[in-house]
C-alpha cells in the first residue's frame, strides 16, 4: 500500500504572489470551503492509500502543498527542499523534522542550489527520475540528484511560469504512460519525452491544463484529479485507469491541486 504525506489547511490562504494563479486571489481564499475540499481528498486517498500528516505551522500557509516538501528517494533518503522564494523557505525545517523523526537520510542539494523537491522530481513506473527545472528549480539540481539516487535522471525545461512545478504539467502513471502538457516545457524537453514514452504520453489540452488534470495522483488503477475533459477521460480509459475527479478549486487559487496536496512517501 502507498504512503502518502499531507497537511491540513488550517493556516491555507493566498497572502502573497509567486506565481500567475495567486495574482488577484489575495484573501479571497474561502477557507471553510478549502477545508472541505481537503477533507474529501483526504477521505478519498485514505480509503485507497495510508496518509500520515504533518502538523501545519501559523505564518506559512503553502505548507499545506506538501509535494514540495521533498523529493523522497526510493533508498529511505529524502532531498528536502531549498525554496526560491523566501515566503516559503522556512517550511524547510519542520519538513526536516518530520522526515528525521520518520528515519529518512535528510539531505539537502549543495552550492545553493534551488530545488523544491516532489513539485520538481518525479519517478516514472520504471524507476527513472524526471526533473523539471528553469523555473523554481536551478537546472545544476540534476546533476546533485543524478549523484544522489542509483537510476538514469532525466532533466526537463519548464519554459511558462503558469506550469511552474513539473508537477503542474508532467504525471507519471503506473503502466508506463503519462498524462503531459506540451506548451509548458521547451521543444527540446517535450521531444525527451516523446522519446521516453512514446505512445504511453498523453498529451492533454489546454483546457485540461488550465483544470490541473495533469496534477493528479495516481494510486493503482486510479487516477485522482481535480477536472478531466471527457476526450482525456477516454484516453485514460483506454489505458485501464479510472479517473475520480475531486474539487479542490480553492487551492488553484494558489497554484496547486491534488497532487500538490500530497508527497508520496513509498
Amino acid at each position: 500500500m502507498k504512503t502518502f504525506l499531507m497537511c491540513e489547511p488550517a493556516h491555507f490562504d493566498v497572502s502573497y504572489v509567486i506565481n500567475p494563479w495567486m495574482a488577484g486571489n489575495e484573501g479571497r481564499v474561502d477557507k471553510r470551503l478549502a477545508a472541505r475540499q481537503w477533507e474529501n481528498l483526504y477521505g478519498i486517498l485514505s480509503g485507497k492509500a495510508s496518509v500520515r500528516l504533518i502538523e501545519p505551522v501559523a505564518g506559512l500557509p503553502d505548507m499545506v502543498f506538501t509535494a514540495n516538501g521533498g523529493f523522497v528517494c526510493r533508498n529511505h533518503e529524502v532531498i528536502v527542499s531549498s525554496f526560491r522564494h523566501p515566503e516559503r523557505r522556512a517550511e524547510t525545517q519542520y519538513f526536516s523534522e518530520f522526515f528525521a523523526c520518520s528515519g529518512y537520510r535528510v539531505t539537502r542539494l549543495g552550492g545553493g542550489i534551488r530545488f523544491e523537491g516532489a513539485g520538481d522530481a518525479l519517478y516514472d513506473s520504471g524507476g527513472q527520475v524526471w526533473v523539471g527545472c528553469g523555473l523554481r528549480s536551478d537546472v545544476g539540481a540534476i546533476q546533485e540528484i543524478a549523484a544522489i539516487v542509483p537510476v538514469r535522471v532525466n532533466g526537463l525545461i519548464l519554459v511558462d511560469p503558469r506550469w511552474y512545478h513539473l508537477d503542474t504539467a508532467f504525471c507519471p502513471l503506473a503502466n508506463g504512460c503519462v498524462i503531459v502538457y506540451e506548451k509548458a516545457f521547451s521543444a527540446r524537453s517535450a521531444d525527451e519525452i516523446r522519446k521516453g514514452f512514446g505512445d504511453r504520453a498523453i498529451w492533454v489540452s489546454d483546457e485540461d491544463a488550465n483544470n490541473f488534470a495533469c496534477n493528479a495522483v495516481n494510486v493503482g488503477n486510479d487516477v485522482i484529479l481535480h477536472k478531466a475533459s471527457g476526450e482525456l477521460k477516454a484516453a485514460l480509459e483506454k489505458n485501464n485507469f479510472n479517473v475520480i475527479e475531486v474539487e479542490v478549486s480553492e487551492f488553484i487559487k494558489a497554484g496547486g491541486a491534488c497532487k500538490c496536496l500530497t508527497l508520496e512517501l513509498g
